[in-house]
């Protein structure tokens, strides 16, 4: 049985002094990451697919060249050593030429890197990548090969994930990590799970639980209940006392008195602030798990610095999403209505972490 874990008094000062910082970076809002979404295209269907993308996309993927006018538009206002490119999809190795995209990153001085599901990731396209200068991989690894099959609905899928997270155990360039989303299926296995990734080599692991869209929203099987949720708090702060692995929940909500336990700094939503996206169809937002509402402009219409620099007033400025639940909670000044998104196309909040724990 866990009991509702509070904010100690150390803790809320550590709140504060990190609340005045996180100020001072929005008010400056250095660019530090842009995902490039560079393809909509997908060779699985999981079942907690935030963006709900299908294997065939609608959206045709975005020649380089208009991603390259972004980038062009962005160098003389950053260090590209400072700011890390990421690309994402749909599944971002389904684009054939993305060495070609990585290389020219590399050779302006942007480091880069790939978020995949590891189904296509072979020996030789890793090879392929890293001589094109991969800076970063992460890998999708739901839990052992049944609970990993079934979230991602291909029987071949854990197979490739693993094979994908032992080749990487062989780079010495790369930094890499494993992501993990926890649901009522792998949870009791996670201690199992994580002796498992030390095992072949893992180093870096990071748990995310689903927020109700896309798909994810008509699955109940997803959802933990609160005292579930409590005790994935639980293993990941223990795992990280026991210091083993470096494992961490992901930057997703606030967590009241889990905070600075589960993850190595206090919670903070950095969408609009120093992490940007451009979407397939162009649109200019903070991060891609955004929803549409939020989007800021699009690169075919707007100038990206022109709208980095001068857009972005909700995602810095969030004193509108104190209502709803939020109206009178006392952590407002800290989680300041919980990640970006996780507010549906009416601004409200879909899911907030401190209540679950609650």
């Amino acid at each position: 049985m866990f009991v509702s874990k509070g904010v100690t008094l150390r803790k809320k000062i550590g709140l504060e002094l990190f609340r005045l910082q996180y100020k001072r970076i929005v008010t400056e809002h250095p660019l530090h990451t842009l995902f490039w979404e560079c393809t909509l295209r997908c060779n699985l269907s999981c079942r907690h697919c935030g963006s709900d993308c299908k294997q065939s996309s609608s959206v045709s993927d975005m020649p380089a060249a208009d991603f390259f006018k972004v980038i062009d538009q962005i160098t003389p206002h950053v260090n590209p050593n400072n700011l890390l490119i990421i690309f994402t999809g749909g599944e971002a190795l389904l684009r054939e030429d993305l060495e070609a995209c990585g290389m020219e990153l590399y050779r302006r001085g942007f480091p880069w890197g790939v978020v995949t599901n590891g189904l296509a990731l072979t020996k030789e396209r890793l090879n392929s990548l890293t001589r094109s200068g991969l800076h970063t991989m992460t890998v999708s690894l739901d839990g052992f090969e049944q609970e990993h099959n079934w979230m991602r609905c291909n029987t071949n899928s854990y197979k490739m994930a693993l094979e994908a997270v032992k080749m990487l155990a062989q780079e010495s360039e790369v930094v890499w990590d494993v992501v993990s989303c926890a649901n009522p299926r792998n949870l009791s296995s996670l201690t199992n799970f994580r002796d498992f990734l030390i095992s072949v080599g893992v180093k870096r692991w990071r748990l995310f639980t689903v927020f109700p869209a896309g798909r994810a929203a008509l699955d109940n099987q997803l959802n933990l209940s609160s005292m579930q949720f409590k005790e994935l708090m639980e293993f990941i702060a223990g795992t990280r006392r026991e210091g083993k692995i470096e494992v961490s929940y992901g930057c997703e909500g606030f967590l009241g008195g889990y905070e600075a336990e589960v993850r190595k700094s206090f919670y903070s939503c950095h969408a609009g602030v120093t992490v940007a996206s451009v979407l397939a169809d162009g649109s200019i937002s903070g991060c891609p798990s955004i929803r549409a509402n939020f989007y800021q402009g699009n690169i075919y219409r707007d100038s990206f610095m022109d709208v980095w620099n001068n857009g972005f007033g909700k995602f810095r400025d969030r004193s509108w999403a104190k209502t709803g639940i939020c109206k009178d909670c006392r952590q407002f000044r800290y989680c300041l209505g919980n990640g970006m998104h996780l507010r549906d196309e009416k601004d409200r909040l879909m899911f907030c972490h401190y209540q679950k724990l609650r």
